[in-house]
Parts: C-alpha cells; structure tokens; sequence
C-alpha cells in the first residue's frame, strides 16, 4: 500500500494559455528561499505572499479598471463601501477635515455624518450641485472632497472641472465615485479628479453576483490605499474578482443597450399623469441638464428616477403592480431593470429633515435600467402606472 503524501506536488505545465482568466484562491505563496521572499516584499521581482496583501484575479482586475480609467494604477477591496472606507482612512487623521456631497449613497452618508466624527475627523455635507457651498465649506485642515458623479439617488450631475479647479487652488484632494457612469459614461480623472472609486459590484460586474470595490489614480495614492486594505483586511475575494473580470467583457455592450432603455423610458414616464416628476439627465428641465452635456457628453447614463404623484401607499400599489416585470431590489448595474426605493433602502436612515434638505419624497423610486427590449419594459412601467387609477 503506497504510503499516504499530503505533499502537493507541482502545478501541471503547458505550452498553451487559458483563454479565460483562471481563479486563483491560494491564500499564501511559496518563495525559493528568505532572499527570494525579501526580493518579492521589496518590489525587485514579482509575486505574491499572502492573500491579505493581494491576489491574482484582484491585481488583474484593478489593472484592468484603471486602464479604462486612464489611470496609472488601481487596487480592489472587498466592497464599494470597503474602497471608500479605505480611501478615507488612508488620507484622513483626527487633524483632519473633509467635506462630502449630500447626495451620496446612504452607507457613504453614514460615514460622513456618523462613523468619521466618531473618529475625531471633521466633516461637512453640502449640497452636490451647491459650488459655493462646497467652497464656504473649505477650512484650513480641509483635506478632501467626496461627491458622486451622478448623484443617488436624484441622479443630479456635479460639476467635476468646476470642483476640480476648486480643489486644486486649495490643495484638497478631489475623490471621485464613478459607479453610476462607470468609465463608459464618464472619466473623472481627465476632467480634474485626484482619485477615482467605484462600487464595481455594480455595472461594472453587470450580474448582483459578487462584491468589490476598485480604485484608480496615481500610483503613490493607490500604493498607499492597498496598504490600508491589507492592514484593515478589506481585501477582495479571488472569485469575486473573477466574476467581475467576466462583467467587464460585456460593460461597453451592456452599457449602450441600457442608456438606451434610460432614455427611451424617461421620455415616457415624464408624459405619464401618474409621474410629478422625472430625474433624468438628458431631458432638458433636469436641473444638471446643462453640467451634464459638459461632464457626461452623449452619455447620459442608465440610471433615473421618478416621483408618484402620492405617498409610500402609491409605491407600494405601483411595486405590486409591475411585480415580476421589474424586480424591487435594493442595488442597480444589473442586466435586469430594477426598482429601488431610497428611503425604505439606501436612505431609510436619514431623518425626515434631512430626506426634505436633499430633496428625497416618499414617493421616489430609483430605476437602474437594463438590457432588456426597449418597448416590453416601457410598457410594464405604463401598465403599472395605469393601475394607480
């Protein structure tokens, strides 16, 4: 009986290549030798050590974004939120203060309003499309400003070159969140941006099947950001990197075909009786129509949203009513459309004056449009509509 050898033995070898990106999920690396691993750790050659600090399926991924970019490098965490949470933590100390838009994803307000100052770090929120009141909002110690391109959930357009020249004449880091546009829509570095995130769980990925955030910007800041990562143990999972590597095969098709959708269907729902009003960049009452042909050109993006004419109630008729046809999930970037309703999800934590301040009813509902055909999805939203009465 052949003795039992737990010795893994050797990777097989091949003269060809994978076509497809295999995952890597080994979580520690073999060196040759302690000279081998010093020559690893110091940059001299490549590899990888311990999953912590980087793997694989993220290096490719985060390099693979940051060329989309235009940008020197990236770096992948575990989330969106992880990627902001390590961009602030890299660039913050209790010396600190940073000023972030008011119209940011709920989880991000959070860490304006309640986990930063918890801290000791100083922070103001402002009016996204408010110039002056980002610069009245500027202090000595102002290290850093947060806004998203396209904001969430009222979908308004922040000025990046006006706020870009801002920061700049004072010294202050302009971080940019490019998950709704993505690079197809919008390249914030190009227009002034110091550091760009994304929650690239999102479209980027294109299928709610994994969970990253990415990067980009100059490669000192990134450097500095991994190391936050790997020190925090935000890293990102291997798998999840690979699914994101498969999203991105598909982000400039998906993209158009849902820009579409987006237009096509926020033309209809502003003629509907049912819908106040619609939150949609190209349409030219939109109050960022005109920042928005100079930041977002011919990409108005695939995200919107549309006010019932009635409260909470109506939602939830108008939810039962589409049903199947367009799901009510709290996320967006899918294939499929989606409903989300911002202050039962993302926002449900802000108070009554708050959700009033940024401008948020009852009855908003946020649409991240996909893939489908263009006419069956805009006549599920008519249907529905003309249920309400």
């Amino acid at each position: 009986m052949a003795a039992f050898d737990v010795r893994r033995g050797r990777w097989p070898t091949s003269s060809t290549r994978p076509l497809v990106p295999p995952i890597m999920p080994s979580v520690v690396y073999r060196a040759d030798d302690t000279d081998h691993l010093d020559r690893v750790y110091r940059g001299e050659v490549d590899g990888f050590t311990y999953g912590r600090e980087g793997n694989p399926n993220a290096v490719r991924i985060a390099e693979r974004v940051a060329r989309l970019e235009g940008a020197a490098a990236g770096c992948a965490a575990s989330s969106g939120m992880g990627i902001i949470a390590a961009v602030l933590l890299t660039l913050l100390d209790r010396t600190s203060h940073w000023i972030a838009s008011d119209q940011l994803y709920g989880r991000t307000l959070r860490l304006a309003r309640e986990a930063f100052p918890r801290l000791g770090i100083a922070t103001t929120v402002v009016p996204a499309a408010d110039l002056d009141a980002f610069r009245s909002a500027i202090r000595s110690n102002t290290r850093l400003v947060l806004v998203e391109v396209v904001s969430n959930p009222l979908i308004q357009v922040v000025d990046i070159v006006a706020l870009a020249e801002l920061c700049r004449k004072h010294g202050i880091l302009l971080v940019v969140d490019n998950t709704f546009p993505t690079p197809i829509g919008c390249n914030p570095l190009e227009l002034g941006a110091d550091l760009v995130v994304h929650s690239a769980t999102k479209m980027l990925a294109g299928h709610s099947d994994c969970m990253v955030g990415i990067a980009c910007g100059p490669r000192d800041l990134i450097e500095q950001v991994a190391d936050t990562i790997a020190t925090w143990g935000m890293n990102a999972s291997p798998f999840d990197c690979w699914l994101l590597d498969r999203g991105l095969e598909t982000l400039r098709l998906r993209y158009r075909q849902a820009e579409r959708n987006a237009q096509t269907l926020a033309r209809a729902l502003r003629e509907h009786p049912r819908v106040r009003r619609v939150f949609y960049p190209a349409l030219p009452e939109h109050p960022s129509h005109s920042v928005a042909q100079r930041v977002l050109g011919e990409h108005p993006g695939t995200m919107l949203a549309f006010e019932l004419a009635g409260n909470r109630t109506e939602v939830d008729r108008f939810l039962r009513a589409i049903g199947d046809a367009v799901p009510f999930a709290p996320t967006l970037g899918d294939v499929c459309t989606l409903l989300t309703h911002p202050l039962s999800s993302s926002h449900r934590r802000l108070t009554a004056e708050q959700a009033a301040r940024a401008g948020i009813a009852e009855g908003l509902l946020r649409v991240s449009c996909g893939v489908e055909e263009t006419e069956p999805l805009v006549e599920a939203f008519r249907h529905a509509l003309d249920s309400l009465g």
